[in-house]
């Protein structure tokens, strides 16, 4: 029979030798300060690291009341998903009442983190998302993608949708195991997979200051986290797509559209420090780049409109990379669009087709905000949000062309 702990602090991981005891650490003695009259235990969701991992956070020192569990996925299963559900297996078979997840390669947590993330669900909330002061050049993802597309099609304004740390009620938790998980979302496809299931579930959302991350950052990033996170995300809103589209159909008019966004409650901080600071090769990023156009150019020359597809190829002839706000969040919604419906061979395909369009974006907006402030730049990210929401006529009129054509066909 499994033991009943109150608070669980999870930490997923894979190949985080050198940081994961300093969080460990800082997570216990969070533990001990805020939730001390409570049985914690920080849970190692860990995918079998060969660098030490293991030996790492069972090493790290604690206090005496605060348990240590390690907790493996099977031999030869990779994947922050798969760590993700066997955490989530371990919080409802245990009762946990709070459960609190911080990423393993976390240098700036501190015990007051465990705070301002585990409190909020002691007082009613299901899902608590991180802010933090984030440097422009990290979260290129969340940056371009999930938060503007967030923000615009779900009318909540959830700056970190995808967030390392986070915490959530039992509630949540339940629901998501009873979600379908595919492939995509068992690797890094979760991260999204659970915001966006939280917010279309109406489940209660805040977020919680938790001031500056810093962490082993990165250049934007393709490969396979780009396509599953991206699958994921786009299925999502496919799928919950009569939230955001039916009403204004039904009604076939563009006046009746809410271009509203509703902003959640902050707890913790709520000011934020200084990021921290980033250095990015813009000569290297414009190499991948071109070498992802190279790959995927008939893709994009398939997907994009005709006048979209002569201005990117333009901008990689010149060498000059313009992709702007209102050219971006066109694109991005005209290949939301085509994935709807669309086969898995072409699902994929779409995904592909956008990876060197978001990269030129990315450059875009780097070029536009290496000379300025954090908080300059992050204003520019809001921006990109709200053009997104004033883009979303266009997307609805995708949609309101296709019924009228299948009307009259």
């Amino acid at each position: 029979m499994a033991e009943n702990y109150d608070v669980v602090v999870g930490i997923p991981s894979y190949n985080e030798v050198d940081t994961i005891g300093y969080v460990t650490k800082m997570a216990a003695e969070g533990l001990y300060d805020y939730f001390g009259d409570r049985r914690c235990i920080i849970v190692n969701c860990d995918n079998r690291s060969p660098d030490g991992t293991n030996e790492a956070f069972l090493g790290a020192p604690i206090p005496e009341t605060i348990e240590k569990k390690y907790l493996p996925t099977p031999a030869g299963v990779k994947g922050k998903g798969n760590n993700f559900r066997n955490l989530f297996q371990f919080c409802q078979k245990s009762g946990a009442k709070i459960t609190i997840v911080v990423d393993a390669d976390l240098r700036s947590i501190t015990p007051r983190w465990i705070k301002y993330l585990g409190k909020p669900i002691e007082a009613g909330h299901d899902l608590v998302t991180p802010l933090y002061s984030r440097h422009q050049f990290d979260g290129t993802i969340t940056n371009h993608l999930c938060y503007p597309l967030v923000f615009s099609l779900t009318g909540v304004d959830i700056r970190q949708p995808i967030g390392g740390e986070f915490a959530f009620s039992p509630k949540l938790c339940s629901y998501w195991l009873e979600e379908d998980w595919n492939d995509k979302v068992l690797q890094y496809g979760i991260d999204v997979f659970m915001s966006l299931s939280a917010l279309f579930g109406n489940f209660r959302i805040c977020q919680t200051g938790l001031g500056n991350k810093v962490h082993n950052a990165s250049a934007p990033k393709l490969g396979t986290m780009f396509e599953e996170v991206v699958y994921t995300l786009f299925s999502l809103l496919i799928a919950h797509r009569s939230q955001w589209v039916s009403i204004w159909l039904e009604k076939g008019d563009t006046t009746s559209w809410q271009t509203g966004v509703r902003e959640v409650e902050l707890c913790g901080l709520q000011r934020m420090n200084e990021a921290q600071k980033l250095t990015i090769d813009i000569l290297d990023l414009k190499r991948k780049c071109r070498k992802e156009y190279e790959t995927y150019q008939d893709l994009v020359k398939r997907y994009l409109s005709p006048y979209g597809y002569e201005r990117i190829q333009d901008m990689y002839e010149m060498d000059y990379f313009d992709v702007d706000i209102m050219l971006w969040s066109q694109i991005v919604y005209n290949f939301l669009f085509i994935f709807d419906g669309a086969t898995e061979a072409v699902k994929m395909d779409i995904v592909n087709a956008l990876k060197p369009l978001y990269f030129a974006r990315s450059i875009t907006f780097d070029y536009q905000t290496c000379r300025y402030s954090i908080d300059y730049a992050e204003e520019e990210v809001r921006k990109q949000a709200m053009a997104f929401m004033s883009q979303k006529p266009y997307l609805l009129g995708l949609y309101l062309e296709e019924k009228k054509n299948a009307i009259f066909s």
